[in-house]
C-alpha cells in the first residue's frame, strides 16, 4: 500500500492546490453531507481550480454509511461523467472518508482521492492510514477495502465550528493514541480541558497523535501485527456501536470506544498486568467527559454475539488488543465468554450501574 501524505495545514487554499496538483485528472468531484455542505463548502467555494466541481451531498452522521449511499454516490459519479482518471475530495468526517474513500477505491476499479477532514475523529482516525469502508447487516465497517489517500490535509480551523460532542467524541482516538505511544503523551492528553478548548494547543496534540498512527500504519499498512495497537478499545466499542444501532440510540464512535476503552483496560489489568493507578486515571478521565452507555446483564449474551463478528477474530476467537503498561502493547490476546461477562460487569460497577 502506496503511503499517503498527511499535511498538518496552515494555509488550506495553498495545501490543497499542492494535493491536486499531485493527481492529475480529468474530472473533480466533491463528496459532502448535508452539515459539511453547509458549514465547510463555504471555504472552498470561489477558488479558482476548483471551478467546475461537482458537489455530491448525501445524509449526515453514521447511520448513512450504507450500501444504499455507496450506490447513491456510484450513481453519481457515473452520471457525472467520472473516469479512472477522476479525482475525488471527500470534505467531512469519518463517515465521509470511509464511504468516499470506498467509492474512490471500487469505482472503475479505483481512482484518486483526497480527503479533507473536518472532524477531530476524522483528522486523528478515520481520514489517516487507508481504511475504507460501510457498514454493513448491522455490523461496523463490514465491508471495505485498504485504499490510502493520495493526501490528507488536516486543517484544525474547521474545529472551531465543531460542536463540543463531536470533538470529545474525536478526543477518545487520540486519548487511545496516548495509551499506545508514551506516558508523557498519555499524560498531557488527561491534563487537556475539555472544557474550556484551547484550540492552538489541540492543534499540537492533534500533530502528534496523528504521528503516533502514522508511525504505526507505515510500519504495517495491512494490520497483520502492530497495526492491531490502534484496535484499543474498538473490539468492545463496535459491539456497544452495534447494539445502539440495533436498539436505535445512536452513539458518537469515539464514545463507544471510550466505553471499549474501560473494558478493555480491565482485560489488560487482568491479563497483563496494566498498572491499577494508570487504569483509574484513564477511567476516571473517560466517565467525566463521556458519561456511560447503559447495560444490563440481559444484553451480554447480545455484545458477545457481536464481538463474535469482530473482523480481528480468527477461528471465532475473540481477539483483543491489551496494555502491559502505557506503550507496552499485547497483541493478539484473547478472552473466553466468562471473562467477558466479568469484564462487562466491572464495566457496569465501575461506570454506576
Amino acid at each position: 500500500m502506496s503511503k499517503q501524505e498527511v499535511i498538518l495545514s496552515e494555509d488550506l487554499v495553498k495545501s490543497l492546490k499542492h494535493a491536486i496538483d499531485k493527481c492529475p485528472h480529468d474530472k473533480l468531484f466533491i463528496l459532502t453531507d448535508e452539515h459539511t455542505s453547509e458549514l465547510c463548502m463555504p471555504r472552498l467555494r470561489g477558488i479558482d481550480f476548483l471551478s467546475g466541481m461537482d458537489e455530491i451531498v448525501i445524509g449526515a452522521e453514521d447511520v448513512h454509511k450504507t450500501i444504499e449511499t455507496l450506490a447513491f454516490v456510484w450513481k453519481r459519479l457515473s452520471d457525472g461523467g467520472a473516469t479512472r482518471h477522476s479525482l475525488l475530495l471527500n470534505l467531512g468526517g469519518g463517515m465521509i472518508t470511509d464511504l468516499g474513500g470506498f467509492a474512490a477505491a471500487t469505482f472503475k476499479r479505483g481512482f484518486a482521492y483526497i480527503n479533507i477532514p473536518t472532524t477531530l475523529l476524522a483528522m486523528v482516525d478515520a481520514s489517516v492510514g487507508g481504511k475504507t469502508g460501510i457498514n454493513f447487516n448491522g455490523l461496523k465497517n463490514e465491508v471495505g477495502v485498504f485504499a490510502p489517500a493520495g493526501s490528507v490535509l488536516i486543517d484544525t480551523y474547521f474545529l472551531r465550528s465543531l460542536d463540543q460532542r463531536n470533538l470529545i467524541s474525536g478526543y477518545a482516538e487520540m486519548l487511545k493514541h496516548g495509551l499506545i505511544s508514551t506516558e508523557e503523551h498519555w499524560a498531557e492528553l488527561l491534563r487537556f480541558d475539555m472544557e474550556q478548548v484551547d484550540y492552538d494547543y489541540l492543534r499540537e496534540l492533534v500533530g502528534r497523535s496523528v504521528q503516533v498512527k502514522e508511525d504505526i500504519v507505515e510500519q504495517d499498512p495491512f494490520e497483520h501485527g502492530i497495526r492491531k495497537a490502534l484496535n484499543l478499545g474498538h473490539t468492545v466499542g463496535h459491539a456497544f456501536e452495534s447494539l445502539a444501532l440495533e436498539e436505535d440510540r445512536h452513539v458518537l464512535h469515539g464514545y463507544a470506544v471510550a466505553w471499549g476503552m474501560v473494558c478493555e483496560l480491565y482485560l489488560s489489568h487482568v491479563k497483563t498486568g496494566f498498572p491499577t493507578d494508570r487504569m483509574k486515571q484513564t477511567i476516571q478521565f473517560i466517565k467525566d467527559n463521556y458519561g456511560a452507555f447503559y447495560i444490563d446483564c440481559k444484553q451480554y449474551e447480545a455484545l458477545y454475539a457481536f464481538m463474535l463478528h469482530d473482523k480481528k477474530n480468527t477461528a471465532g476467537v475473540i481477539n483483543f488488543t491489551l496494555l502491559e503498561d502505557v506503550g507496552r502493547i499485547c497483541i493478539n490476546q484473547t478472552a473466553g465468554k466468562e471473562t467477558i461477562f466479568e469484564m462487562l460487569d466491572f464495566y457496569r460497577e465501575c461506570m454506576g450501574m
